[in-house]
């Protein structure tokens, strides 16, 4: 169970701790931020709301810390990561019941987001030794006007601290997509993990307690937003943001200052349906896509733009599928659990009752029960209406009936997000073409978005981030280039001539 075991340090009655200088704390200021479960609607858990000052505490700590992890050689700061991911897969079943009460995620995808975890931790250990053990080295007459008489070797550095947060959905996975790239890079880390997922990330932190990390290297300061949010984000200890989220990003970005920023916001991925596609195959990916953990991915199908002429027949598969999909609780393994807040679930619904006062088609009847809403397809759906363009992130997937490819591609390129796509066709010729039309991040042909596997690039476009994920793509952003130029006193050539009377 979770808090128990070798977890029991990290819960202090019925509050769980923060981790700061490589212990758990209470936190100075006596009050702590509920957790309510999506599902029972309910207080599940309780963390610590953080003062300004602790996070001044960590950040002090974390500048500290990094300067002698840099001195780690890359080998062991590998092995530690390697022992971080075997002790996280150990312990999947009380971190993924954390993440079923406090996320309602389904209990099966739970254990296979902590298992993807611990794998991409270890991956992400190999990479890093692969691509931080190399240099660059450049000769100066290789630029027109220069002899050979400077050497210039370029190696990656660290950047220093890395700030990481996290969003809802994949607490645990998109932690440590930005943790284990920080640590091999040679940074030190303070995460600061959604209030939905936090009491699951703060068990993933105590797997790298575990490994033997040193102190003050990792920290995971928990609290609210409108306290201690803007303070973590514009603090000046910070050297890099790492967030996956919605629009708070935007915000994050124009107040950072001049340092990397990787953001992931959320998308409007559009599914474009050509008159050749295989449409079971569509169908069945729509269904994954669009409804997987209840919609709530950023990768998500949501928005389905089919040619006329298949139209029909797409939407009855579909609607058959729907049909069989399971509702109830995550326990359970529903394909369809609660969404995570009442807010979420407020929104979601408003988007309907747009749809429906502006005649959209409803292939099931809407219905929703507390956080828990039905599957719902919305056949008809026109440009005019907010479903069409707005993020649902929710188990409710519009249908877009267009004419022409280039109808579907300009759709799809209006819109202000753009992290993934995809098309359905068997010609190949024509899915690259629309392919390089598409202003996403990320195409894929025929299957739905997706990200991953994890070392897979993974950006987004406009409003849908800044950066590129993706294990390389994560450490080579979490460090600098430093270059030492070697200047000789006379040009020199490998197996050239004259070299003793050069001397």
């Amino acid at each position: 169970m979770a808090g128990t075991g070798i977890f029991t340090e990290i819960l202090d009655g019925e509050v769980y701790k923060y981790y700061s200088d490589g212990e758990w704390r209470t936190s100075s200021s006596g009050k702590s931020v509920a957790i309510v479960n999506p599902a029972t609607r309910k207080t599940q858990y309780k963390v610590q709301a953080c003062t300004q000052e602790e996070v001044n505490k960590v950040m002090e700590m974390a500048k500290s810390a990094q300067k002698s992890w840099a001195k780690t050689p890359l080998w062991k700061r590998a092995e530690l990561l390697h022992k971080a991911a075997a002790i996280l897969k150990d312990n999947k079943a009380p971190i993924a019941e954390s993440l079923v009460k406090e996320i309602a995620k389904p209990a099966k995808d739970s254990v296979t987001e902590v298992v993807r975890s611990g794998d991409l931790i270890s991956y992400c250990a190999e990479e890093g030794v692969r691509i931080l053990g190399e240099g660059k080295f450049l000769l100066s007459d290789s630029f027109p006007g220069n002899e050979r008489t400077k050497y210039c070797l370029t190696s990656k550095i660290p950047l220093g601290v890395v700030l990481a947060i996290p969003p809802f959905n994949y607490p645990v996975n998109l932690a440590v997509s930005k943790i284990a790239p920080a640590l091999i890079a040679g940074n030190s880390l303070v995460l600061k993990p959604p209030t939905q997922g936090a009491v699951s990330c703060l068990h993933m932190v105590h797997c790298f307690h575990l490994a033997g990390f040193p102190k003050g290297l990792i920290s995971c300061i928990t609290g609210k937003g409108s306290e201690i949010g803007d303070f973590l984000t514009m603090h000046p200890a910070v050297n890099c943001i790492s967030f996956t989220g919605g629009d708070t990003g935007i915000s994050i970005s124009k107040k950072a200052g001049m340092i990397p920023l990787q953001m992931e916001l959320g998308g409007k991925d559009a599914c474009i349906v050509l008159e050749d596609a295989d449409l079971d195959l569509v169908a069945s990916n729509i269904i994954k896509g669009g409804f997987s953990y209840s919609g709530q991915r950023c990768t998500a199908v949501k928005v389905v733009l089919v040619m006329e002429s298949v139209a029909d027949e797409l939407v009855e598969k579909v609607k058959a599928k729907v049909a069989k999909l399971t509702v109830g609780p995550p326990e359970e393994n529903c394909d369809i659990t609660a969404v995570v807040s009442e807010s979420s679930a407020n929104f979601i619904e408003g988007l309907v009752m747009d749809a429906k006062e502006k005649g959209a088609t409803f292939c099931q009847e809407y219905k929703r029960e507390g956080n828990l809403i039905w599957p719902l397809l919305l056949d008809n759906v026109r440009p005019d209406m907010r479903i069409a363009w707005e993020e649902p992130f929710g188990p409710v997937l519009p249908v877009l009936r267009i004419s022409s490819v280039e109808e579907g591609i300009n759709h799809c390129n209006a819109s202000n997000f753009g992290l993934q796509g995809c098309v359905f066709t068997k010609d190949i010729n024509k899915a690259m073409l629309i392919s390089d039309a598409m202003e996403t991040g990320t195409v894929q042909i025929n299957s739905a978005p997706a990200r991953g596997p994890d070392h897979f690039p993974f950006q987004g476009l406009k409003d849908s981030g800044i950066g590129s994920q993706g294990v390389t793509n994560s450490i080579n952003l979490m460090t600098k280039v430093k270059t030492t130029v070697i200047n000789l006193p006379t040009p020199s050539y490998s197996m050239g001539d004259g070299f003793i009377s050069r001397l």
